[in-house]
């Protein structure tokens, strides 16, 4: 889309009428001021209808970016245009989850439209005790492992490079792309001897 001269693009506010009656009736005036409004209908239209391109469900898609520049989002540009539109809407909310788990399963949902199940190795200890042992050490790794909600495959690459941008700097980060939900639940091996 372009917000350049439109051909046949109609002004409201013709600079020909404007002109005082003397110039009504003369047709070099009337076909000067006709090509000036031809310039200017676009921006005029722009002007008029400029509250739309800050609603991101009905800003031009050229002018997507800029808008999403302007609440810090980084919308790929491969994505579909509904779903840069839908992560412009959400920027607010999805930056007050930013660093938390919440805040990164949001993201991966919206963009991906998977499930994931978080594992951080960050975290805080305390205790009312005086002189208790400290914790041992985190393990140092992020762990995101995600399953798709409809979608029949997950981009594997994409999703690392979302879980890159949000883990911070001090864990490593791994994605695994599972195919369904998984199965945390403690296996005991003595379980399946009795059923054998």
């Amino acid at each position: 889309m372009t917000r350049s001269a439109v051909p046949g693009l109609p002004t409201r506010y013709p600079i020909g009428e404007l002109l005082p009656a003397i110039y009504a009736d003369d047709d070099l005036a009337q076909r000067f001021t006709a090509g000036l409004d031809t310039v200017l209908a676009p921006v005029l239209s722009t002007l008029d209808n400029l509250p739309a391109y800050f609603d991101p469900a009905l800003a031009p898609a050229d002018f997507l970016p800029w808008l999403s520049s302007w609440v810090g989002v980084d919308a790929d540009a491969a994505w579909p245009e509904e779903l840069r539109r839908a992560v412009v809407v959400r920027a607010v909310e999805l930056h007050r989850w930013r660093g938390t788990r919440r805040g990164l399963a949001e993201r991966l949902r919206l963009c991906f439209d998977v499930h994931c199940d978080i594992a951080d190795g960050g975290g805080a200890a305390w205790s009312s005790t005086a002189g208790t042992e400290l914790p041992g050490a985190p393990p140092g790794e992020l762990r995101v492992r995600v399953w798709p909600v409809r979608a029949a495959r997950v981009d594997e690459a994409q999703i690392l490079d979302v879980v890159a941008a949000s883990c911070p700097v001090h864990l490593t980060c791994r994605v695994e792309v599972l195919p369904g939900p998984p199965d945390d639940r403690p296996h005991d091996r003595s379980e399946d001897q009795r059923e054998a």
